[in-house]
């Protein structure tokens, strides 16, 4: 008898949302690192949720944009240093934190500074819709122009911090110093601008033994603008982990008594190849563009505002043409699995999309006419694969 073909009969299933791996909110996420660290000093509405952490008096987060903990893996050789501290990682434990979904810039940023998961502080995207306006916001480059009080209410830990008496101090380039999205997730205390890496590293030891209890950040963005241009492993991207792999040596050498220094990211990068298996282009595409009012988010982490009454059809069409690809969930399906933490603000609810969809294959949604530039990245992040969602977090003590 012959036997069945099976290439013929195979009908590969569309992947489940409860098949993502949610990040760790409450244990081992981004959110959890300022508030551990401000309840080791004893600051009044903050609860150490890392338990692997010792308290230290003086704390320093230095947080490499872009450095996921799969790429510092991959590069012993350029980052000697770093790689020599990887056993340190989560207190001694070797293992990474989860950036938070989706795994990016702005998202993680409010994250690390409210202390807060993407469901609480507001900022669930690179661009979401604002249900007050009905646009797209962009939560990188606030545009266009929100009041950052009303989009993100939450006092940021360095506030907090800084209330209670710590010395709280933010370190990173001036141009950084009045932007609305430093003043949602990472104001408070003092605000110090450096233009070279070597002067904030230096200023960031300066500030750590400048009190008794300190809490004190600082910041490098070029690893993440290397790899967005060029790729994770081009000449490039190696020559920016190799002197990022320099200023922590720098800062680490200077730490004064009593101090802890933790080593993170915002989030790792895949490099995703330039043709169309690996490149859909919503803007042509009739399928995925039918009912959608508008497309928010990024390639690989998207946000869809369908047209009042289709959102049923659109889930099931994205489902359909992408679910073997991407986690394709409703809006309700996204935040009951926990990819936005544990719950969901009421002002937050509608910032997401009706159909949520986080790639899981080394694909991209671009959108080749609305977002040209975001379209032509090579190095691209925002979902919650391995390589995009861990996080080291180093740590150093004097």
């Amino acid at each position: 008898m012959a036997q069945p073909n099976t290439a013929w009969d195979h009908h590969p299933e569309p992947l489940t949302v409860t098949s993502a791996p949610a990040p760790e909110y409450g244990s081992g996420s981004l959110a959890d690192l300022l508030p551990t660290l401000a309840a080791g000093l004893g600051v009044p509405g903050t609860t150490a949720t890392i338990s692997e952490l010792t308290p230290a008096d003086r704390n320093c987060v230095f947080l490499i944009d872009g450095l996921g903990w799969e790429q510092l893996r991959a590069h012993p050789e350029d980052a000697p240093f770093m790689t020599s501290l990887l056993a340190t990682s989560r207190g001694g434990t070797g293992r990474p934190l989860t950036a938070g979904y989706p795994a990016t810039t702005a998202t993680s940023l409010a994250s690390v500074g409210t202390g807060l998961p993407p469901g609480a502080h507001g900022l669930p995207g690179y661009t979401v819709r604002n249900p007050d306006t009905g646009e797209l916001m962009n939560q990188l480059r606030w545009q266009p122009w929100t009041p950052p009080g009303a989009w993100q209410p939450y006092p940021t830990v360095f506030q907090l911090a800084h209330e209670a008496g710590v010395h709280a101090a933010q370190v990173s380039s001036p141009t950084f110093e009045t932007t609305p999205l430093t003043k949602v997730a990472l104001s408070g205390g003092t605000f110090l601008g450096r233009l070279t890496g070597e002067d904030r590293m230096d200023l960031a030891a300066e500030q750590l033994a400048a009190g008794d209890r300190s809490l004190v950040y600082t910041y490098f963005a070029e690893v993440d603008g290397a790899g967005h241009r060029f790729g994770v492993d081009s000449d490039t991207w190696r020559g920016q982990l190799m002197y990022a792999d320099r200023l922590v040596q720098r800062l680490a050498e200077q730490l004064p008594p009593r101090s802890a220094l933790y080593v993170t990211a915002d989030h790792g990068m895949i490099d995703v190849p330039f043709d169309e298996q690996h490149r859909i282009d919503f803007d042509e595409d009739w399928e995925l563009s039918a009912g959608v009012a508008l497309l928010g988010g990024e390639g690989r982490a998207r946000h869809v505002y369908a047209v009042p009454g289709a959102a049923n059809d659109v889930l099931t069409c994205w489902r359909e043409v992408l679910g073997e690809q991407f986690w394709v969930a409703s809006r309700d399906e996204a935040i009951a699995a926990g990819w936005f933490g544990p719950k969901i603000d009421e002002r937050v609810y509608d910032r997401i999309g009706d159909v949520v969809a986080a790639a899981r294959d080394d694909v991209l949604l671009i959108a080749s006419e609305r977002e040209p530039k975001e379209s032509a990245m090579v190095g691209n992040h925002g979902s919650m694969t391995p390589a995009e969602q861990l996080v080291p977090l180093l740590e150093v003590r004097s």
